[in-house]
Formats: structure tokens, sequence, C-alpha cells
């Protein structure tokens, strides 16, 4: 393959994970490259499961059935081993810690070029310039355990950049990444299309990113679709309803004093903040500022370094950034009757998983699921308590434009009945959707914004 020609040809190509039922793709004819493609397509519509045939991981790696012919960077896809095809295609998922091996930084991104044998100061070199092009060279150093989502994100990135791939293959890059890292990712592509570098994207927000010239392809279904997806791919798939002015009165349901927290050394530091039932507070900051460790502390899973913590003896919600922490079981349906068993709740779960467009994946095993159907699925299994207090951390992560707005009306509902909520967020623009207030980590320090409320965007949530 060259900078010239097409990456990819998929001939009449179906794929079947095992034990599926129903194909993940579904007699797929198209040539991808040599310009830039943006793939489209709501959640659970194959997009994953095309990139994923790019590099050999399906079906290698995978497994199932697959039937049609598929040709990469100019070998047979479906005979040449995974190694093979990654020193020519780089891919990175949309669970970037899954690929990360070793526990510092700089190591995790030089591992590739150790493998592929490469002298010790071009291997230096290039971990160096891979890491100061995404940002992270200040953080060579660190443990890869000890960064944030977006952080991990970027280490991910900066290890398939390194090996200076003929193609470079994205699955929702920019779903934990802060606006600044978004646009030095959207930089970072132009120059590699400028190189002769392949740039093949899954994104549901393909604004973010720019891609000029960039080819579109939309699935739906595992084929191919005409048009965008539902909802245009956008923020919204629909205006919000305008609810009552924020803070639910009487006393907080949570607050946090002179407080102090971080995994064994000191990230964020609080003067006095607190939330009242009936809210959205929205935890905002640049990738690494703190705001998963300040939701953790909230939730009382990590321990004030100093200063205190308080909160109403309510039933908690907690939401990771990997929602695959939480769903062990053999379908969604057993999550959530879990969840209700623990706490001896007994609501019908019917109502929760229409609300989240979940009724169709009830009765499927969550791994099988795309990274934002698992994201819902996570949400349902913490929703399924009736929580009164909700901490949810970067909850629209892969989740298309539908879903966001599904999540807008359950945290409608949840403040309606007098819940409060926490949403720890990167990107701004939920925080716009969905916050009556909005708390901003700077250097260290949670403080209101200075602005005040959020305002409410066109059509959005009134946040007075």
């Amino acid at each position: 393959m060259t900078g010239t020609g097409p990456l990819a040809r998929f001939e009449r190509f179906s794929y079947w994970y095992p034990g599926a039922d129903r194909p993940a793709l579904a007699d797929l004819t198209v040539t991808l490259g040599p310009a830039a493609t943006v793939v489209l397509g709501d959640s659970g519509s194959g997009k994953s499961t095309l990139l994923r045939t790019l590099n050999g991981l399906v079906p290698h790696f995978h497994g199932g059935r697959a039937r049609g012919r598929v040709t990469v960077a100019g070998v047979d896809a479906l005979r040449t081993p995974t190694r093979s095809l990654a020193r020519r295609v780089q891919m990175v998922c949309q669970e970037p810690e899954a690929q990360l091996v070793l526990s510092r930084v700089a190591s995790d991104v030089a591992f590739g070029l150790e493998n592929a044998a490469l002298p010790r100061d071009a291997i230096r070199d290039r971990v160096e310039a891979a890491c100061r092009a995404l940002g992270i060279w200040h953080l060579r150093d660190r443990r890869v355990t000890a960064l944030s989502g977006g952080e991990r994100q970027r280490v991910a990135l900066a290890g398939a950049l390194a090996l200076a791939p003929r193609a470079l293959v994205l699955d929702e890059p920019c779903s934990q990444l802060d606006p600044g890292g978004t646009a030095a990712l959207a930089g970072l592509l132009g120059t590699l299309g400028e190189r002769g570098v392949v740039v093949v994207v899954a994104e549901h927000r393909p604004e973010r990113i720019g891609l000029a010239g960039a080819s579109t392809l939309t699935l739906h279904g595992g084929r191919i679709a005409r048009g965008t997806p539902e909802g245009g791919g956008g923020d919204r798939a629909e205006p919000r309803v305008p609810r009552r002015a924020a803070g639910g009165g009487g006393d907080p349901v949570w607050s946090a004093e002179a407080l102090v927290a971080g995994p064994g050394r000191p990230v964020v530091e609080a003067a006095q903040i607190s939330g009242c039932g009936g809210e959205v507070v929205a935890i905002t900051g640049p990738n690494g500022s703190g705001k998963t460790t300040l939701l953790r502390t909230l939730a009382g899973l990590l321990p004030p370094l100093a200063g205190t913590v308080a909160r109403r003896p309510v039933r908690i919600a907690y939401l990771p950034q990997d929602p695959g922490a939480l769903l062990h079981l053999a379908t969604l349906r057993a999550e959530l009757r879990q969840t209700q068993r623990w706490l001896k709740r007994s609501r019908p779960l019917e109502p929760l998983l229409a609300e989240l467009g979940l009724t169709a994946l009830a009765d499927r095993d969550p791994r099988d699921c795309s990274v934002g159907e698992r994201q819902r699925a996570a949400l349902a299994a913490v929703l399924a308590a009736e929580p009164e207090l909700v901490l949810l951390d970067e909850p629209t992560r892969g989740m298309d434009a539908p879903a966001r707005a599904s999540l807008g009306r359950v945290l409608d509902r949840l403040t309606a009945a007098g819940a409060a909520v926490v949403v720890a967020t990167s990107d701004p623009r939920l925080a716009a959707d969905v916050a009556d207030r909005l708390l901003v980590l700077e250097h260290g320090r949670a403080v209101p914004s200075a602005l005040g409320p959020v305002a409410a965007a066109p059509g959005g949530r009134r946040a007075s």
C-alpha cells in the first residue's frame, strides 16, 4: 500500500461474532482510501467491527464466521495473521485501557517499537516525538494506572503513532479527550494525511476532528446506509425540555469542606462545595485535572487526605469511566435484577430499559455489545437501585446522539424526583446540556465557575 492507493477493499463481506444469530457486518462491498474515511453510525451499527477487520482482530482474534473477501494493504486480510497486518495498520480501540500493557507511560509507548527490534536510540526518539505530539511528554514517568481516562487515550494514541504506520485506524478517539486534546488530535490527523498516512476514524461527532477531504461511510445494522445516523451525529437528537430552576432547596445531599483528595498524593482541593436534591452539578476540567478523583472521593471509594466529605444516608449510584467494570453476568437483564436483589428493590425493569433504548438488548451478553451500548447498560445497572445520589464519570463515552438525548431525559426524571446528580465530563457541551451548576477544576482546585450557572443552549435545559 502507498499513500495513493486504497487501504482496503471489502467484497460481499459478512461477519458473525461467535454464537451470534445475525451478522455484525452484512454483504459489505466498499473501498476505503486513499483519502481519510470517517465511519458513521449509531451504536451497534458495525463501526467497530469494520475497523477491527482492517488490522485482523476480526476474525483472527474474535473468532466467529466470515464470508466474502477483504483486502487490506494489498494482502488478504482473512488469511494474513494479525501480527502481519499490524505492521501496516495500527488501531486504537474505544477502550484504550485494554491496549496498555506496561506500568509506565514511556515504557508502554515504546512497547511496539521494542517488539519490532528497533535500535535503542530510534526507540527513544520516536517515543519522545509521539508523546510530545499528543501532549503527554510530561507524563512519561507516570504510572498508567494513575492516569485519567483521557490521558490513557492519549498514551494509546502515542503508542500507535510511534510505530509510524502506513494506516491509522481510530475508534471513537475523542470519547474521553478534553477540548485541547481533541484540537491537538485534529491537527495531528491533518498532518498525517499530508504525509500520506491513510486515516480511518469512527466518530459519533466527526465535526470535532475535521479531516478535510475525507469520505464518509455510514453503517446501519451492519450494512451501508445512505445519509447520516439518527440524530445527525451531533450532540442532541432532539431539543431538551426546559425545566425549573436549579437547586432543590433544603440541606445539601452531599458536601465537601477543605477537601484534599488523591490516590496517595494530593490531586485536587476544594474549599467548600455541595449539591442539593433536584439539581445536576457538572465537574469539568482538562484531562488529568482530578475529575475522577473528586467523584470517587464523593462516592466514598477514596478516603480524603484532609478535610471532610458528608453525604446524607441515601442510596448512591456510581458509574465509572469503564462500563465493563460493572458488567459481569450473562445478560443485561440479569445485571439489573442482581442490583435489585442486593438492595431489595422490586420496581419493574421494562420502563428503565425502554428509557435507555435497551429493550432489544436486555437478554444479550453485555460483553457482546458496542462500547456505547455497554455504557447505557452500565448506567441502567446502577440506576436500577433507584438512587438518590447519582455520580456519573464521563457518562457519554461511546454514546451516539439518541443515547445522549436519552441520558438527558433520565437526568430530568431523576432530578424531578429529588435526586442529586454529579456528572464529571471533559465535554463542555454536555455540561451545557445537562448541568444546573458548574464546578471547574483549575490547577488542582475545585471552584464554582466564574461565569456562574451554565447558560442554556437554544432549545436546551435551563440552568439558572
